[in-house]
């Protein structure tokens, strides 16, 4: 068995699973998330548990095993509590204001960058730091690292977008000596 597809789900009180052969819905106080259901793995729930099992031990059906109960667990966490980056920007004259639903970025370049947010995705923006939440993990994992790619953090004065809990090496620079 896979360590991961053979540990049961916790149910919270409030969320509702549905699955059928084709998807996997999972309702909550924060909203529906839907996943497509993978060939030779089963959803069954009991009482307030989920158990996922497959049809046999192939190396292909022991990868979708553990891979589906990861992605059933983030769904319950995600409409449950939901899912936040945090972002910082750092640098002279490096600024983000948020503009309605889009983020206004003032990265150092000689036009102002706008970042258009996806719908299901929120923003909040602090100073010069973003906090960009939802109930999706991929998405929002995938929206932090977008953002974060208009300007990447350098090495030399550690100016650029970068996680909050990224730790950014720093280089000496030309003169070899340390500041």
């Amino acid at each position: 068995m896979s360590r991961v597809g053979k540990l049961p789900i916790e149910l919270p009180s409030g969320v509702t699973i549905t699955a059928t052969d084709s998807d996997i819905t999972v309702s909550g106080s924060k909203g529906t998330l839907k996943q497509s259901a993978l060939e030779g793995i089963t959803v069954k729930q009991e009482e307030n548990q989920i158990i996922v099992t497959r049809i046999n031990d192939e190396p292909e059906f022991r990868a979708k095993h553990g891979l589906i109960r990861a992605l059933i667990n983030n769904m319950v966490l995600g409409v449950t509590q939901g899912f936040s980056k945090k972002l910082e920007i750092n640098g002279v004259g490096y600024r983000v204001a948020q503009q309605g639903q889009d983020l206004k970025l003032n990265l150092g370049f000689s036009h102002d960058v706008i970042y258009k947010v996806p719908a299901g995705i929120t923003t909040v923006v602090e100073q010069n730091t973003i906090t960009v939440s939802g109930i999706d993990k991929q998405q929002v994992g995938q929206v932090a690292a977008e953002i974060r790619s208009l300007k990447k953090p350098e090495p030399y004065k550690g100016k650029g977008i970068k996680y909050s809990d990224e730790r950014i090496l720093r280089k000496s620079g030309k003169s070899g000596k340390e500041k």
